[in-house]
Order: structure tokens, then sequence, then C-alpha cells
């Protein structure tokens, strides 16, 4: 019989302490979350070619321009 050693574990792992499943489950979602797949899932989920993304990120980055530009405008830094 083999002996089986202790392997590092890859990916995300949540300790969960005290019995605490929703505190585990919390902070499994929020490094779910920052890593970004639930984002990565949600792209998965259909097929999109490549003029569909295209258009996708340039509506992405005009809406970002237009938050960045009416932050600026509220703060009076642009005229």
């Amino acid at each position: 019989m083999k002996k089986f050693k202790e392997r590092e574990k890859s990916g995300l792992t949540v300790e969960v302490r005290n019995n605490d499943i929703n505190g585990a489950l919390r902070v499994l979602k929020k490094r779910m979350q920052t890593e970004g797949i639930f984002n990565e899932v949600r792209e998965r989920t259909h097929f999109r070619t490549k003029g569909e993304k295209k258009r996708l990120a340039k509506a992405a980055g005009r809406r970002r321009w237009l938050k960045k530009v009416e932050k600026l405008t509220t703060e009076g830094k642009l005229i």
C-alpha cells in the first residue's frame, strides 16, 4: 500500500472555523469575486464572436470614460 503525502492545496481554499459554514461561504464568495471567477464563468456560458467582444469592450470603455468625466465635472476640475 502506498502512503500518501500531504499535498499543498491548489486553488481557492477557505478554512471553516467553529463550524461557521455561512462565514466561510461568505469569505469564499468574496475571494472568488476578487479573483474574477464569476466574470469568467459568465463569459464562458455563451459563445461571443470577435465583433461582439470588440463592440462590448468599446461600450465598456465609453462607460468608464463618461463616468470619469462625470466625476471630474462634479468636483469642478473639468470645465
